[in-house]
Formats: C-alpha cells, structure tokens, sequence
C-alpha cells in the first residue's frame, strides 16, 4: 500500500507561507526517511562478486533499471497487509488452501532488506513480515515458523515448520541486522540468534549434518523422512553466512551439502549435473526419493523443488568464488545450455535426472534460476545474455512461484545480493 503526501492549497496563502510549509514538509520526510536509513541501499552493489563471475552484456545500470520495476510490479501484486496492525505478508495462494507459506515469507524479508533505498517503504515491510511470522509459531518449535496460513491467518495444514523458510528467515535477520542496526523496535540480531539456534535444535539432522525436511521430523516415529533431505533447501550461502554464529557448527552442515551435491551429480546425474527434488536414506547410500514419497509423481526428478538449486549454488558460486559450488552450479548451466542449443525458450518445466524432459512447455519457475547458474559458466557469457533478456521481456505470470523467484533471480545476477 503506498502513502501519498498530502497537498494543502489556498489562494489566500502567501508564496512565502507556502515555501515555509514546503520546507517542512521536505524536513520531516528527510527526517522519517533518516530513521530508516540502510547501510547499502540497492544499487550501491556493496556485495563484491567473484572476478570470475559474469555480468550481462546490457550493463549496470540496465540491470538495475529492468529488477527494480520488476520489484514494483511483484510488490503490487503479492505484499498485502496482515491481519493484525502492522503486519504484512505475502499472497502466495498455493491452490491446498494456502493463503500464505513460510517461504514466501522468507523470501519477501530477503527481497525487502536488498530492496532498502528503493522503497522506502522496505524497512516497514520487512518488520511486518517478521511480525506476522512470530504471530504464527510451529506447534513443535515456537521459534520457527507454522509453514502455512489461509487469507483469515489461521493456521492450516498442520501447524509444523518447513525448513526452507526457516533459513530465508535466519538469512534474512541477519541483513536486517546489517542493513539497519538492532537498537530499534526489533533486534534483528537476537532474533537471528533465536531462529538460529531453533534450526540448529529441529531441522539439523544431528547425525548426517544435513537439514531436514521441517520440525516434525521425528525419531523414531518418522522414520520414512527421518533420513531425507529436499535439495531446494541446500542453501550453501546461508550455511556459509551463518558459519561462527549460533547454533551448530555451520561449516560442518555446508560441507556435508557439497559432499551430498557432489554424491549425487555424479552417481545419478554424470551427464546434466541435475539433483532431484528429494534425496533418500542420506545416512547409508544416498538415492533419489520413489515416486509420491512426499508430494507428486516426479520427486526423485529435478521438478518444482529442485528448480531453485541453481539459484541456491548458482549465488554461493558467484559471491564466494567457492570450487566445489562453481563446479556443481556451472555443470548444470553447461548441460542445460547444451540441450536448449542456447535458446531459453527451449527450457522445460522439470527433467528425468538423465535430462528427458518431462513437461511440454517452459515455466519462469525453471527459467529463472538457470540465469543465476550461468554467471558460474566460463564458457556461458551469450547463454546467459539470452536468459536474463528472455527473463526480462516476460511480463508477471501471476503465479507467485514463478514471479518471486524471478526478482530473486535478477536479483542475484544484477549483483544486487546482499552476504549479511
């Protein structure tokens, strides 16, 4: 919801009354503005990327242009108020009755710090997200978050965590932290601290380092899950971020990932670098999850989950410069790039681990994020030109999914990602 200010007019007025009025009018934005000043505001790309990571041919100053009306098109559309005062959140209108997920409320905190300067509006956004989220605790662990709300904020669909928001909730306290400080309404530090510590406690598999499926994995009572992992939430980044800060030992749980990664292109992806959306008996022999084990028939393929892992490794890739990240993120640029003869039209929503396509038709949810894994393909400059003008010149979807991972995309190949 955006505020205009408000206009007086008067013939009666003097000029001079007016330029007094307008004068402190500007003091009092400038004022309330300054209350809400950030440490790196969009645009002032603070983040250094590493050198070996392309930029798009259109410039700088073109990409910042195209993500930040993008920005205002998916604000308009999916940040709503709460249903309390000063709450926000994010319509993700799932189509099971969920009006809002945790990950979209993740994403709408990350999305929110990186936008500060922008939208002035960003810091305000960002506290009522968080609000809204501690208004809706997981049954199993107050400290995350119930993963699912209908539009009248009632908790649905159980009431337990999933563990991908909970990490883009973390990750993105953390830049809060960094982007305003802690000493105001909220102390994003702490709560950073507390989120932290409660992943550590309830989506940290204590015996194989890596992260769950959410807080109601239990043992022995789900033993079918107990030993699973979902690949979209290998969020190396943020593993790396949270390395010497709360709850775990952080460079065990991101080591353990790259081994997983590394495990699983080249036993059952060797020729397309591709993960399945969900991985099985990760104590013993790792494998790609049976058809239905949690969620649809293609759970052991590269399919709505996994369409993010390369986003996920494509931006750890970029910032950090890591050797094992960029192998497995520009594996799978190489081989995508190569199927589509370098036309991102020829993307298909979802593929067999072997690379059969298994949709007809292209999907901004599969597109996008193979714009983020291009920046790590030395040899990937014209693919990765031909994705981003692609992405750009698609209007929104209307499908939340696929239009927030397309800021988020954009975000990270503008090299407007924010490392708190």
């Amino acid at each position: 919801m955006f505020m205009s200010p408000s206009t007086v007019s008067s013939s009666r007025r003097t000029g001079a009354l007016k330029r007094v009025l307008q004068g402190l009018t500007l003091s009092l934005l400038c004022a309330a503005g300054s209350a809400h000043a950030q440490s790196h505001p969009f645009g002032s790309h603070h983040q250094a990327y590493h050198p070996s990571t392309l930029r798009v041919s259109a410039g700088q100053a073109a990409a910042d242009s195209a993500t930040s009306n993008f920005y205002w098109q998916w604000k308009s559309r999916y940040v709503e108020p709460g249903c309390q005062p000063g709450e926000y959140r994010v319509r993700a209108s799932t189509g099971d009755g969920a009006h809002v997920v945790s990950e979209g409320q993740g994403y709408g905190m990350l999305i929110a710090a990186m936008m500060a300067g922008q939208d002035v509006q960003a810091r305000t956004i960002f506290d009522g997200l968080h609000r809204y989220n501690r208004r809706h605790p997981s049954q199993n662990n107050p400290d995350l978050m119930a993963w699912a709300q209908d539009s009248s904020c009632s908790d649905i669909l159980d009431h337990d965590s999933a563990t991908d928001g909970d990490l883009d909730i973390a990750y993105a306290l953390l830049l809060a932290d960094e982007q305003w400080g802690s000493s105001g309404a909220i102390d994003y530090a702490s709560e950073a601290t507390r989120v932290l510590n409660a992943i550590a406690a309830s989506n940290v598999n204590p015996t194989t380092r890596l992260v769950n499926l959410g807080d109601w994995i239990k043992w022995p009572e789900d033993t079918k899950y107990y030993y699973a992992t979902r690949s979209s939430d290998w969020m190396l980044g943020h593993f790396r971020s949270f390395i010497g800060r709360a709850g775990a030992d952080w460079s065990q749980v991101l080591s353990a990932h790259q081994t997983l990664i590394e495990t699983m292109q080249n036993r059952y992806a060797s020729s397309t670098g591709l993960l399945p959306d969900f991985i099985i008996n990760t104590h013993a022999t790792p494998r790609p999850a049976d058809a239905n084990f949690l969620e649809a028939p293609h759970d052991g393929s590269y399919s709505w989950n996994a369409a993010r892992v390369p986003w996920r490794l494509g931006i750890d890739a970029a910032i950090s410069g890591d050797t094992r990240s960029r192998d497995a993120a520009s594996r799978i640029s190489r081989w995508i790039r190569g199927k589509t003869g370098g036309n991102p039209s020829n993307i298909r929503a979802g593929y067999t681990l072997a690379g059969r396509a298994i949709e007809p038709y292209n999907d901004m949810v599969f597109m996008a994020p193979f714009a983020v894994a291009a920046t790590t393909d030395s040899g990937g400059q014209a693919w990765l030109d031909r994705l981003w003008n692609e992405i750009v010149s698609t209007a929104p979807t209307e499908d939340y999914y696929g239009d927030t991972l397309k800021l988020l995309s954009m975000l990270c190949v503008s090299r407007n990602w924010l490392t708190p």
